[in-house]
């Protein structure tokens, strides 16, 4: 998850008080609450793209806090002493430190299994461009059944939103596809040192085309990521022009996304306008995949990889490969909006280290002293650099605040 687009934060309505209500009548409380998630009122779409879960998880909360307990009073009343009876605390309402733990735990688990699978595929598999396709496909079909059973309702679209929503799905379909021809082509940990300047180009973007003024101290941080990242390339063994242009092209791919995205804000859920994202570049992936790769796959690529691994083990790699990168976005989603934005940016950059670490363990990478120097320098730099920027943000918001 790598580019987000946050909007306003969002306003619940109120619960009307309930308990006088209920204590005269024996009729059961209701209570009609507002749609959350909705972009114009502060909805959040989160790169990595995928499903909010937060959307399931704050509709609880709010029925549990604000709804089932003043009925739950209401219908106990009140004991001897006259005072009401109060509903007992959740175990993770009292610790919430301990849930958003866990979900940091998942989101990492998720992402570092999703990364390491990936790779073992293109091991047998090296066809970027079809599993890209695969990725993309099974999150499309977990957005038809969510849609299905009514989780979310499925918000009507027409051709202004498409018009909005076409370039946005254009540039999340190229920087996914660039992003797995690198880490078919090279190895996972130099890929990610390779991402680690999306923020510079995150920066350039917002200077140089939105006309928005970066602080000097901001692009001062940024030195250190493009310096380490050319230590880490020129010594890198698995280096090639390949893995190196497509995870370039990737950062500039997922940059253009941020920008196209907000001017398609609109008051749709970010659940569903993620759906329509993830169709659209779904219908985007498949005509490059069928003339790069389809030839390939027609005349031996599937076969090979069905010699080597089994027809069984083969789908069942694609089907979890595509799972987990749905899964691992979305506890990115829930994670990252538990947390402030000083946390949400070290949590990123740990999630990178965590990757990079993992993959040289699991697939044995040799990497030479100048290029595992060069990885630390940029990755420390993506640090320096989320910190300044997550103080400048706060303090953005608290000039804004009443």
């Amino acid at each position: 998850m790598e580019s987000r687009v946050l909007s306003r934060a969002t306003n619940f309505a109120s619960i009307p008080h309930l308990r006088k209500l209920t204590r005269e009548s024996n009729t059961p409380c209701f209570v009609s609450t507002r749609t959350i998630g909705v972009v114009g009122q502060g909805g959040n779409l989160v790169w990595g793209r995928q499903l909010r879960p937060a959307l399931l998880l704050e509709s609880f909360q709010v029925m549990r806090k604000d709804v089932l307990k003043p009925c739950l009073a209401a219908a106990e009343g009140s004991d001897s002493a006259g005072g009401e009876k109060i509903a007992p605390v959740g175990f993770f309402d009292k610790y919430p430190a301990i849930l958003t733990g866990f979900f940091f735990f998942m989101w990492y688990f998720l992402n570092v299994i999703f990364n390491i699978l990936n790779k073992k595929i293109y091991n047998y598999f090296p066809y970027p461009y079809f599993v890209s396709v695969v990725h993309l496909g099974v999150g499309v079909v977990y957005c038809l059944v969510s849609w299905a059973v009514g989780l979310p309702k499925r918000a009507p679209i027409d051709s202004n939103l498409l018009k909005l929503l076409i370039p946005v799905a254009v540039c999340h379909a190229l920087g996914h596809v660039s992003s797995n021809v690198s880490f078919a082509a090279v190895a996972v940990s130099f890929t990610h040192t390779i991402k680690a300047l999306e923020p510079f180009f995150n920066a350039a973007a917002s200077q140089f085309i939105l006309g928005q003024s970066i602080p000097i101290g901001l692009w001062l941080s940024l030195a250190p990521v493009v310096l380490g990242v050319a230590m880490a390339s020129l010594t890198e063994l698995s280096f090639n022009w390949t893995g190196f242009i497509s995870a370039m092209i990737s950062n500039i791919s997922f940059t253009y996304r941020s920008i196209y995205s907000k001017k398609a804000m609109t008051d749709m859920d970010s659940t569903n306008i993620y759906a329509y994202i993830s169709i659209i570049a779904l219908i985007v992936c498949i005509p490059p995949a069928l003339i790069v790769e389809g030839p390939q796959l027609i005349k031996h690529g599937f076969n090979d990889a069905i010699t080597k691994v089994g027809l069984v083990k083969f789908v069942s790699d694609l089907f979890w490969v595509g799972m987990f990168y749905h899964l691992y976005n979305q506890l990115a989603t829930n994670t990252l909006e538990r947390v402030a934005p000083l946390t949400h940016a070290v949590g990123n950059v740990l999630k990178r280290v965590f990757v990079i670490g993992f993959s040289i363990v699991v697939f044995g990478n040799k990497i030479s002293t100048q290029t595992g120097i060069g990885t630390s320098i940029a990755i420390a730099g993506v640090a320096i650099y989320s910190y300044i920027k997550a103080k400048l943000e706060e303090e953005k918001r608290q000039l804004k605040a009443p």
